[in-house]
């Protein structure tokens, strides 16, 4: 079997950031593994000790619906349940209870889209800061022409002296 069992691009497209986290949900990850998000869900309620909140939750209809509406191509059907969301170590988890070589070579990319990710982000934060700085230093450099734009807004607000009748 091939190292990119799954593409990255397809793995980051089921990333979402829900509560704060970067989240996986159950059938997403069930459709990656080629299993039903019934076995799936199964498999994570007989381990539910393994589990714990930072790893996995439960979404509330607000975060459904919520979700639903981002994604435009939805076929999510009717549910009973609301979807299962796993976190980056939950996914880890779940290479642990799931035993398939399908399962552990998906596990492994997705840990590898997790830390591209990751890297990505940091990458962004360093380049948010340089922005930020840019724009203090532009800031200061311009603080005289919007004084000297202030003074004549103002001198134009004055009532002015009619002329004629």
């Amino acid at each position: 079997m091939s190292k990119d069992i799954v593409s990255t691009e397809l793995i980051s497209s089921k990333i979402y950031f829900i509560r704060g986290v970067k989240v996986m949900l159950d059938r997403d990850l069930a459709e990656l593994y080629e299993v039903e998000t019934r076995t799936l869900n199964q498999a994570v309620r007989r381990n539910i000790k393994r589990f714990p909140d930072d790893f996995m939750f439960q979404l509330n209809k607000a975060e459904f619906e919520n979700l639903k509406s981002q994604i435009v191509t939805s076929s999510w059907g009717g549910i009973r349940k609301m979807p299962l969301a796993f976190t980056e170590q939950g996914v880890a988890m779940l290479s642990g209870i799931l035993n398939s070589d399908r399962a552990i070579l998906v596990n492994i990319q997705i840990m590898r889209t997790f830390t591209k990710l990751r890297h990505m982000i940091a990458g962004h934060e360093e380049l948010q800061r340089a922005v930020d700085e840019l724009r203090t230093q532009t800031d200061e450099r311009f603080e005289v022409v919007f004084s000297v734009l202030d003074k004549l807004l103002a001198d134009n607000e004055k009532p002015r002296k009619k002329i004629g009748f």
